[in-house]
């Protein structure tokens, strides 16, 4: 661990090195713009999404509205297509749920299998990682 307890050398859900999220957003526990994680992070923010319009209103509705602009904590609101790494509980929910927003299985932390089965990120990987 470096001097931030950011885990070094991290892993995806593939077993691969863990790539970065976003590169335009400050996403992720440490806002890095990667979902690493670390025992700090109660919420898990581990699942990087592109998130589209259906997760972004269950989000809402389920009591994180992400859409709306917050300019006092520096976050913009987030627009279909966005990239950001969310809690693997809340997209464990939406996807029980039928609204789970694409994965990007290589910036996925691998600690997300522990709530969620590889099976259902694979189901809901971004069309390029697709098999």
């Amino acid at each position: 661990m470096d001097y931030e307890g950011i885990p070094k050398n991290s892993k995806n859900v593939l077993g691969t090195p863990l790539k970065p999220c976003c590169t335009r957003s400050r996403t992720g526990f440490f806002r890095t713009g990667s979902c690493e994680t670390n025992q700090e992070d109660e919420g898990l923010h581990t699942v990087c999404t592109r998130v589209n319009e259906a997760f972004l209103e269950f989000s809402r509705l389920a009591g994180n509205d992400l859409s709306t602009a917050r300019p006092e904590y520096g976050f913009e609101g987030l627009q279909p297509g966005d990239c950001w790494c969310v809690c693997a509980l809340r997209w464990k929910q939406a996807f029980e749920a039928g609204y789970a927003a694409p994965v990007d299985l290589e910036a996925t932390e691998e600690s997300t299998l522990e709530h969620i089965p590889l099976s259902a990120l694979m189901k809901n990987a971004i069309p390029e990682q697709r098999n």
